[in-house]
C-alpha cells in the first residue's frame, strides 16, 4: 500500500496541531477516522510517525525527518494541481504552430492579437517555413498545428479549412499593365515572370493549373521569399501571381495587385493537426480563434 494526499494532509495537520482533537476539526474528519489514516500512512512507510498518549502527541524521531519532506510533497502536489487547472483553463501554456510565409506575415498577427487579448498566458512559438516543411513539422510532431494549403489525404492529417485564398497578379507601378482592373495569364505572362524557386507550393500549383491550361510556365528570376519577389516586381524587373493573403503585403513593397484569371488559381488554405492525436486545450483554442476570423470557402 502506497501513500497518498489525504493521508499526508492528515499527517501535516497533526504535526502542525500536535493534537488530533484540533486536526480533526481542521480536517472535518471524525478522531477515529483521522487516527485510521495516520496508521494507514505508518503501515505504507514502515514505522510510527507519531508518539502518542494520553496527555500528548509528539513526532518521532522519524516523524521529523519525513515533517519536511511531506512539505514539499503536497506543496509540489498543489502546484501540479494548479499548474494544469490554470493549462485547462487556459491561463498559462504554450502552443508551437508553423504557418506558411504569406499567411505567417499577413494574417496570423492578426489572429494572434485576438488570441492574446482572450488568453495573455498562452505562450505562442510561430515557424514561418514554406508549405510543405509546415506539413512535415506537423507529421513529425515538432509543431502541434500547421497551418498550409490543404495537403493531399495521403498525410494522414487532419484539415480544418479556414478560408479559399485565389491568385492575385503583381506588377510594376509603371507597367502598361498596371492600369488594368483584371488580367489573363496571357497577359500577365508578356513579362519576365518572377517566382519562388522549387519546391515552393505555389509554383506548385500555378505550374499545374497552367500546364491544364496548355501553358508552360517560363521563370526569368526566382527567389526563396515572396517579399524578395515583391521588391523585384515593384523594382521594374517583371511581373508575378502570388495567394491573394499577400495583397496588403505586396501593396507596401511597391507592387500593384490586379485580379487574376483565365484560368483562376484558387487553393483552400486551413489548420492540420495528426489525426491520432488530439489538440490541447490552448490549440483548440487558437484554432477557434482562426475560425472566427474565416469561414470556409470564402476568400482569405
Amino acid at each position: 500500500m502506497r501513500m497518498s494526499v489525504k493521508q499526508l494532509r492528515a499527517f501535516l495537520a497533526v504535526a502542525h496541531t500536535l493534537n488530533f482533537a484540533h486536526a480533526s476539526e481542521r480536517l472535518n474528519l471524525s478522531q477515529p477516522a483521522l487516527s485510521l489514516t495516520i496508521k494507514a500512512l505508518e503501515d505504507a512507510l514502515g514505522g510510527p510517525l507519531l508518539q502518542r498518549s494520553t496527555r500528548k502527541v509528539a513526532l518521532t524521531q522519524e516523524g521529523e525527518t519525513f515533517l519536511p519532506m511531506a512539505r514539499q510533497l503536497l506543496a509540489d502536489w498543489d502546484n501540479v494541481e494548479e499548474a494544469m487547472h490554470q493549462c485547462f483553463t487556459l491561463q498559462r501554456g504554450k502552443i508551437s504552430v508553423a504557418a506558411m510565409p504569406s499567411f505567417a506575415a499577413n494574417v496570423l498577427p492578426e489572429v494572434l492579437k485576438a488570441f492574446r487579448d482572450r488568453h495573455a498566458g498562452i505562450n505562442v512559438t510561430v515557424h514561418d517555413v514554406i508549405n510543405e516543411q509546415v506539413i512535415e513539422m506537423v507529421r513529425e510532431g515538432r509543431v502541434e498545428m500547421g497551418i498550409a494549403f490543404e495537403p493531399a489525404p495521403t498525410h494522414n492529417l487532419l484539415f480544418t479549412p479556414l478560408g479559399l485564398d485565389r491568385f492575385v497578379a503583381i506588377v510594376p507601378k509603371d507597367s502598361p499593365l498596371a492600369g488594368k482592373k483584371r488580367l489573363t495569364w496571357e497577359a500577365l505572362l508578356t513579362l519576365d515572370f518572377i517566382t519562388l524557386q522549387r519546391p515552393s507550393a505555389v509554383r506548385l500549383m500555378m505550374e499545374e493549373e497552367l500546364a491544364r491550361s496548355g501553358r508552360k510556365l517560363d521563370v526569368a528570376l526566382e527567389s526563396h521569399q515572396l517579399v524578395t519577389v515583391g521588391r523585384m516586381v515593384a523594382s521594374g524587373l517583371g511581373g508575378s501571381a502570388v495567394p491573394a493573403l499577400c495583397e496588403a503585403q505586396m501593396t507596401a513593397l511597391g507592387a500593384v495587385c490586379i485580379p487574376l484569371d483565365n484560368p483562376s488559381i484558387e487553393k483552400c488554405i486551413g489548420a492540420i493537426h495528426p489525426g491520432h492525436t488530439q489538440l490541447s486545450k490552448a490549440a483548440h483554442a487558437l484554432l477557434e480563434t482562426l475560425k472566427d476570423f474565416y469561414q470556409p470557402g470564402q476568400a482569405v
